[in-house]
C-alpha cells in the first residue's frame, strides 16, 4: 500500500494505491455507483460489497471533490480523489 498527497491550486489530491489483484475494466466504470453492485475478489478471495466506495464518493463530492480509480486487472488500483484546501 503506497500513499501520495500533492497540492494543486486550491485543491490536494489524495492517492492510495496497491499492487493486489486489480479491477475488470468493465467494472471500474461503475464501481462507485450504488445501482451495479458487482465486485472482484480480493487477494485473500475475500468479497466486498462496494458500500465503502459509495459512502467515499458521498463524502467527497459533498466536500467539493472528486474520486476515481485507475486500475489494471492483475497489477494493482489507485484510488483518488481531490479536495478543495478552503
Amino acid at each position: 500500500l503506497r500513499w501520495f498527497r500533492g497540492f494543486f491550486g486550491s485543491m490536494i489530491e489524495v492517492s492510495v494505491s496497491d499492487t493486489g489483484v486489480g479491477i475488470k475494466a468493465d467494472l471500474v466504470r461503475t464501481l462507485f455507483s450504488n445501482e451495479h453492485n458487482e465486485t472482484n475478489l480480493g487477494t485473500a478471495n475475500e468479497k466486498g460489497s462496494g458500500l465503502g466506495l459509495i459512502l467515499c464518493k458521498d463524502f467527497v463530492e459533498k466536500l467539493g471533490g472528486t474520486i476515481w480509480v485507475e486500475s489494471k486487472e492483475g497489477l494493482g488500483s489507485n484510488f483518488k480523489f481531490t479536495l478543495p484546501l478552503s
